[in-house]
């Protein structure tokens, strides 16, 4: 699939609910609206129950929405069309134990829709995913980092060109989530569409092209990487703490910040002069995207 096709996935007006347990509350998603185009990254982040895996299980067909469509490809996501397209890796994968790792791959090979093209491209497989040195070793014996590999794996098997991945990025150390984030880069460089879900995205903004932060089922917000990492801060260090913030900062422990949005940093500084503030040092920084996200799900 190229970009001039049209999105990989498309969530028009999408909602799903459940029918909460006794001393739960209501879950799903709502009214969603959004795309992933070919050769995108797109990061879900939220918190336990926001409705990431919820997406991901609608755009791989393994969920009806209760209203609006959702769209693999064009075709709808429901569609055995749509399924030869899609590679899923759900949070907790399971695998057949007792077979190597490229037994594992072939038996999965099997199962696609176009099984003969797939069991020939393993050993390309094991190499792009960087299981070539455990292709002999058996599933039960692989640590969860070459787990994590093993699932993105099978699911790019057979030439698809899609894939979700939940949660598949959290939980490694910091060397795999590098090394498995160079390579969804690739990936997706070929023309592939990536959609997937963190509960902490920290470290996944060099890895992700667009983040979509969900509370309660719903979009809070949406931004480009670059865009969601731009917004400065002032800091502003103090001889003494002020009795009242003025307007639009807020108390640190070496004095006070401010979001500067589209205001100068000069200005902000004038507002301090004006309240009769001793700044002793100020500096702009950006926000983190831990920062971002805290802001967007509790504003």
């Amino acid at each position: 699939m190229t970009p001039d096709e049209g999105p990989a996935i498309r969530f028009a007006g999408v909602t799903r609910r459940f029918r909460p347990r006794r001393g739960t509350e209501a879950r799903g998603v709502l009214d969603l609206t959004f795309e992933v185009a070919a050769g995108e990254i797109v990061c879900l982040v939220g918190a336990p129950g926001a409705g990431k895996s919820t997406i991901l299980r609608l755009a791989a067909g393994l969920e009806h929405p209760d209203a609006g469509t959702v769209q693999v490809a064009g075709e709808l996501a429901t569609s055995p069309a749509a399924h030869a397209r899609i590679g899923f890796v759900p949070a907790a994968p399971v695998f057949p134990r007792a077979l190597e790792v490229r037994e594992a791959l072939a038996h999965f090979a099997a199962l696609h829709p176009n099984g003969a093209t797939a069991g020939r491209n393993i050993s390309i497989t094991l190499e792009t995913w960087g299981l070539g040195e455990q292709a002999e070793r058996r599933v039960e014996r692989l640590g969860a980092p070459e787990r994590r590999r093993l699932g993105m794996a099978q699911a790019a098997l057979g030439g698809r060109r899609i894939l979700l991945l939940d949660e598949t990025l959290q939980g490694v150390d910091p060397v795999t989530r590098r090394d498995l984030g160079d390579r969804l880069q690739r990936f997706a460089g070929d023309g592939a569409a990536v959609l997937l879900t963190a509960s902490d995205p920290v470290g996944l903004e060099r890895v992700t092209d667009r983040f979509l932060i969900l509370h309660a089922g719903r979009v809070v917000h949406s931004a480009a990487t670059p865009a969601l990492l731009g917004q400065r801060v002032l800091e502003v260090t103090l001889d003494a703490p002020p009795r009242e913030p003025p307007p639009g900062f807020r108390l640190t422990r070496s004095g006070m910040e401010a979001d500067l949005g589209t205001r100068s940093a000069e200005a902000a500084l004038a507002l301090c002069r004006a309240h009769r503030l001793a700044v002793r040092g100020s500096r702009v920084r950006l926000k983190s995207l831990d920062e971002v996200t805290f802001d967007a799900l509790t504003r």
